[in-house]
């Protein structure tokens, strides 16, 4: 799946959507550093390493300080709800929707047995593929997750496994919800993994960030009443696992 070469992603445009997900990249990197990391992406690590970029103007924007803990916190909830799915079901089909450059393929040491799809727009995809490639039981597409024709790719015969880290909170309500009915109209079992912004979060967005968050949600367990066949099982705060991070300032942050 990895390649092992230099690879540039100086043409990435600082402010981008693809520069966005150079930052996740690096701060995870920068997390797996630690002394005691909570998510241990040495991925991660390894792909910085590897790509040639100003790393130094990221580290002094991104601030990976405090940065650093909230996405390794976001990242190692979703590893183990992910896992513990895959160890039940280890012939899942994993969708990795808005997969950005995201080492969860790699992390969670998948089993030959389960099918993993790498799903974000063409051009981010394209960046993917600078460093990766498709091999047997994974793959990657170029899409918007809002269209359909992807689904068409994706076997339907085992359970499925949705993972959507940082994406439904840039979709339109209508969006998401087109989104999961096209998931449960396929699948005949399956588990959605997500996380969700507050109804505040759209009305903030119009001020501080040109409205880029669209859809907010107050009790996640609304979503059981759009769809008979979604039933919530579980919820937890980004901040849940503040106690593993070593700095006692930042744990009380």
């Amino acid at each position: 799946m990895t390649q092992t070469d230099k690879v540039d992603f100086s043409d990435v445009q600082w402010g981008s959507v693809e520069w966005t997900n150079l930052c996740t990249l690096y701060l995870r990197a920068y997390e797996s550093r630690s002394p005691a990391p909570i998510l241990g992406d040495t991925a991660a690590a390894e792909a910085v390493d590897r790509i040639e970029y100003d790393w130094a103007r990221m580290r002094r924007a991104m601030r990976p300080g405090s940065n650093q803990y909230l996405v390794a916190m976001r990242a190692k909830q979703f590893d183990d709800w992910s896992t513990s799915f895959l160890r039940r079901h280890p012939n899942a089909v994993v969708l990795h929707l808005g997969c950005g450059i995201d080492t969860r393929a790699l992390r969670l040491h998948l089993s030959e047995t389960v099918q993993w799809f790498d799903i974000d727009q063409p051009r981010v995809i394209a960046l993917r593929r600078k460093l990766y490639d498709d091999r047997d039981g994974y793959r990657m597409i170029g899409s918007s997750v809002t269209d359909e024709a992807w689904l068409n790719e994706i076997p339907t015969d085992r359970p499925m496994l949705m993972v959507a880290e940082g994406l439904v909170m840039y979709l339109t309500g209508p969006q998401v919800r087109t989104l999961l009915q096209r998931l449960t109209d396929r699948f005949d079992s399956g588990e959605l993994v997500f996380d969700t912004a507050s109804p505040m979060g759209p009305r903030l967005s119009k001020l501080l960030t040109k409205g880029i968050t669209k859809w907010g949600i107050g009790d996640v367990r609304e979503i059981e009443e759009w769809n008979p066949r979604l039933r919530f099982l579980e919820q937890s705060l980004i901040g849940a696992l503040y106690e593993r991070i070593p700095s006692a300032p930042m744990r009380l942050m």
